[in-house]
């Protein structure tokens, strides 16, 4: 079966359920216009800023908790981004509060509010269901998702789970994203007919509106990348190995991550920080000798991190759009104002992997999502069950779009079948050997360069994700395992464009501080406009 979603799986650039009743524009005037209230007080606040806010006595986590949820309940009806706030949030506000009291911080997120994707565990009263309603009543996990932990080790308070891309944008090559038969369609929040990519939408939509402070997506090819571009935020898609995938309903094992989104660089490498960790119940998280030493992130938070910086530019993205392109060179000069090294260069198996790509997604999502059903101890236990509920429920689950991606994966047979081995083998080939370590090794590249996305294409609930000649460059790191960073770049007609940062496997640290120094030389990111208010 040939279709057009194998660059981009999992993100799958989007469109939406809904039928918007404004034009793009004109959403955007109304929701600037409309909006009488005063201004959200915690707008663009970093977690530097709420930390300081909370340690000089200004702030308690209960009055930030509040404020967030005041502003979940008033505000994102317009893009659905949370699709469930968790009823225990306060009470754990008031507890880190004595805690603080005490002198007993727990960690960088002490009374920090984090939005996390709906396909993270979580063992409360919130629930897991990637977005289906044939989760909606399995078992509650029997424990936190390992990332979860960590987060909650920090002091993180988890405010609510996030709209996603019903299973993870993997189920119809005609899907839209942003829609999941639980949460409804999420929506744009600079522009309300726009759609927000995916897969993980609601996380993208909601920090950029500021629902919350910051926020973790999914990632199995694109998914963390094009939400955070096209609404304007920073988006790390870290190396497979460096972040644990317990608790974290499957894609495809051999590309997913779960990693940071938020509005600025410093506060993805905070995050980072935190969800860096090895994980026993994880082995990829443990069998990796080029970690290398561990340490902090936010130590490559370096304003001159561009000086000297040798950067490859992929050109073969340029010349597809012109705003794009005008976009990216202004890009460009900026890097070469601070010192940047600019090389153009060429990779040679861009285009090349997708079918691969896509016959390994399709073998390790059966395999990997019918052991976590069993393991859950969900109702539906193998895709075929979960496809006879869909039939069984098609004006909820299938009011758009159906399940041509379930019902071939279903066909498939075991992780052992050559047909998949050599798929798998000619993805790492082509991403890894002969495409980033190959230009990263021939011109002594500390980064690569692209452009993120194009502007946003309008959420279509006859064509689906039709992109409008959409442009995307997260595949070949997302096929690789390796690491990449998205950051606010410019805008084209009020839709952000970001600009990404990948390379070699575990080179974060310098990615991160790439990123950085190109976001405190150019400061594009603007929050969208006021969203109307619930009255």
């Amino acid at each position: 079966m040939k279709i057009d979603r194998r660059g981009f799986i999992g993100s799958a650039i989007a469109a939406g359920t809904g039928v918007a009743a404004l034009s793009g524009q004109k959403a955007a005037e109304n929701a600037s216009a409309s909006s009488s209230s005063r201004s959200f007080e915690l707008s663009e606040i970093t977690v530097r800023q709420l930390r300081d806010a909370m340690t000089k006595g200004e702030l308690t986590s209960v009055e930030i908790i509040s404020l967030y949820l005041e502003r979940i309940d008033k505000s994102d009806g317009a893009i659905r981004s949370v699709v469930e706030v968790n009823p225990d949030a306060l009470d754990i506000a008031k507890r880190l509060d004595e805690e603080r009291k005490d002198k007993k911080t727990l960690g960088p997120l002490h009374g920090i509010p984090v939005l996390i994707k709906e396909n993270i565990e979580t063992a409360d009263k919130m629930k897991t269901t990637a977005g289906s309603l044939a989760l909606l009543g399995a078992p509650t996990p029997k424990k936190d998702a390992f990332i979860v932990e960590q987060l909650r080790a920090a002091g993180a308070v988890i405010i609510g789970k996030a709209n996603l891309s019903e299973w993870a944008n993997f189920r119809s090559s005609r899907s839209i994203s942003g829609w999941s038969g639980r949460g409804g369609q999420t929506r744009n929040p600079y522009i309300l007919d726009r759609t927000p990519c995916g897969s993980s939408s609601g996380t993208g939509a909601g920090i950029s509106a500021n629902m919350a402070a910051v926020g973790i997506g999914t990632e199995t090819d694109g998914s963390i990348i094009c939400p955070s571009s096209n609404c304007g935020l920073v988006g790390i898609k870290p190396t497979v190995g460096l972040v644990s995938r317990s608790g974290i309903i499957p894609l495809a094992h051999s590309q997913d991550t779960a990693g940071p989104m938020t509005r600025t660089v410093e506060d993805a490498a905070i995050l980072l920080d935190v969800l860096d960790a090895v994980d026993p119940g994880d082995t990829v998280t443990t069998q990796y000798g080029k970690r290398g030493e561990r340490s902090s992130y936010t130590l490559a938070l370096r304003r001159d991190g561009l000086k000297g910086s040798r950067i490859g530019v992929v050109r073969s993205y340029w010349g597809r759009r012109p705003e794009v392109d005008a976009v990216m060179d202004a890009s460009l000069d900026a890097m070469r104002s601070e010192g940047a090294i600019l090389i153009d260069v060429q990779i040679p198996t861009l285009g090349r992997f997708g079918d691969s790509e896509y016959k390994v997604l399709l073998y390790e999502f059966k395999n990997g999502l019918e052991k976590y059903l069993k393991e859950r101890g969900a109702e539906h236990r193998t895709l075929d069950e979960l496809i006879q509920f869909n039939i069984d429920n098609s004006s909820r689950e299938m009011p758009y779009f159906k399940q041509e991606i379930f019902e071939e994966a279903a066909k498939l047979g075991p992780l052992t079948s050559d047909d998949y081995l050599k798929a798998l083998a000619d993805c790492r080939e082509k991403t890894q050997k002969q495409g980033i370590d190959a230009i990263a090794d021939a011109h002594r590249l500390d980064a690569v360069a692209a452009p993120s996305n194009a502007p946003a294409w309008m959420i279509d609930t006859i064509n689906g994700d039709c992109g409008s000649g959409y442009i995307s460059s997260s595949s070949i790191a997302a096929v690789a395992g390796y690491p990449n960073i998205t950051v606010p770049a410019g805008f084209s007609r009020g839709l952000p464009l970001g600009i990404s940062f990948f390379g070699k496997a575990f080179t974060e640290s310098k990615l991160i501080s790439i990123a950085y120094a190109f976001e405190q030389t150019t400061k594009v990111r603007r929050q969208p406009a006021l969203l109307p208010t619930a009255n």
